[in-house]
């Protein structure tokens, strides 16, 4: 639309001038393409909008448009006044309805209280009636700008004590005209509660950080790096001085709990008595894995805990493996978790590790009963072809030898004696079997 138009003056088809048609630009000889396209061949920065790819109206033959000077009302307002605007008419016909800009004034619902409510549970001995309604008034007004109500409120009150007054107020006749405390407990004048003091101790932190200085900001910019320094030192000398343990995480498995089950299958290594079969170490497994998983960065919970158990079990044998999957399915526990969530992976390696735990110690005490009961077998009956015990072997080494000649070979020693003093003497110890001669080999 132009002036013409608002004027209703009619048009001249001859004004449009006919636009020249484009040339197109044609690479000079003599020059290359590349510095052609730096100098004058490169498109806009900004795309270009053909005009007449914009949409337009199209004005049907038998519209007549004008424009008029008419008058207009606002529902908005409430003194009725009359202003006057120009109107696009369409066919003579003025457009009716409302004001188009009054849908944009908004104004807030007071809560109004009546002289009885007010004086059976609006009371307050640091508040008058009076004040309370010039209150309510200016709240109306100025759509509950409160620094502006508190500026042009007669008596001293703060802007928080105003604000305590309306909304406790408003809370105490909602919750008195509903017939339940359930039916406007959403509302939120009765869900979100005004804490006075609360806004005070906000206001006063706040006020406190804008009026700090450059300096005092300097000073507490390095403060926060001094004590993210220390802590970064202690985690550090933390972590040299303890190993370096599987941690619970959002996508991980395994925590504090398997680093324990692995120091409890450990345990037994300690005594030299039990067999290397019946010793278990996990850990190189577990770190193993963990560093895996933590270069693949994304994985699937369920993958991370089939590794874990894989780790925590690789040392044990295959019959212990069946014997702890065998206990799951008579616990009546799946052998992998159908929600594998953090949670159930967690608690799913802490009962294996029980379970590992009790097939461990099961076998040492089976250990322990069979060496007792070889030990006390060998006190009673000892064979003949038995060595002496290491402890009664050095005591014989030890002690130096004296011939007795009630032993065999003071027997020995004896007999020969007899031999020298007479033949047809015999000995006072018994004589020893005959043995069989061998013929002797020509």
């Amino acid at each position: 639309m132009d002036a013409k138009d608002i004027l209703g003056l009619p048009k001249n088809s001859q004004e449009k001038k006919s636009k020249a048609p484009r040339e197109s630009q044609r690479k000079p000889d003599g020059i290359s393409r590349e510095v052609y396209a730096l100098t004058g061949g490169l498109a806009p920065l900004m795309p270009a909008v053909d005009f007449n790819h914009l949409k337009r109206k199209v004005q049907s033959e038998n519209e007549k448009i004008t424009w008029q000077w008419l008058p207009f009302t606002n529902s908005a307002r409430k003194d009725n006044l009359q202003l006057y605007h120009w109107v696009r008419v369409v066919n003579g016909v003025s457009p009716t309805g409302d004001y188009s800009f009054s849908k944009f004034n908004k104004s807030v619902d007071v809560i109004k209280y009546t002289d009885e409510e007010y004086e059976k549970c609006l009371t307050d001995p640091a508040w008058t009636k009076e004040e309370t309604d010039q209150l309510f008034d200016m709240c109306e007004r100025f759509d509950l700008r409160f620094i502006v109500i508190a500026d042009r409120f007669p008596s001293s009150k703060t802007v928080e004590e105003l604000k305590n007054r309306y909304y406790s107020v408003s809370r105490a006749i909602m919750i008195a005209r509903a017939p339940s405390l359930g039916d406007v407990a959403g509302h939120p004048l009765v869900k979100e509660h005004y804490n006075k003091s609360q806004e005070i101790e906000r206001k006063r932190a706040l006020s406190l950080v804008l009026s700090h200085t450059k300096q005092q900001e300097r000073r507490d910019v390095e403060v926060l790096a001094e004590a993210k320094r220390i802590s970064e030192a202690r985690k550090t000398i933390k972590a040299s001085r303890e190993p370096e343990l599987p941690v619970m995480s959002d996508t991980g498995l395994v925590g504090t709990d398997t680093a324990a089950a692995a120091a409890d299958n450990i345990s037994p290594s300690m005594d030299p008595q039990f067999p290397p079969s019946m010793v278990t170490n996990p850990v190189a497994e577990i770190a193993s894995v963990m560093s895996s998983l933590r270069m693949m960065r994304v994985y699937l919970r369920s993958y991370a805990h089939e590794q874990m158990v894989q780790a925590a079990s690789s040392s044990a044998g295959l019959r212990t493996i069946k014997r702890v999957e065998q206990t799951l399915q008579d616990l009546g526990v799946n052998l992998k978790p159908r929600v594998p969530t953090k949670a159930v992976c967690s608690e799913h390696l802490e009962l294996r590790k029980e379970i590992l735990t009790l097939l461990n110690l099961q076998k040492q005490l089976q250990y322990k009963e069979a060496e007792g009961s070889s030990y006390r077998e060998g006190a009673y009956a000892e064979t003949p072809g038995t060595p002496p015990k290491r402890s009664q072997r050095a005591a014989e080494l030890d002690r130096t030898f004296t011939p007795d000649p009630t032993s065999f070979l003071g027997e020995r020693f004896g007999k020969r004696d007899q031999k020298r003093k007479g033949t047809g003497r015999l000995a006072e110890g018994p004589s020893s079997p005959a043995q069989s001669k061998r013929p002797r080999k020509f």
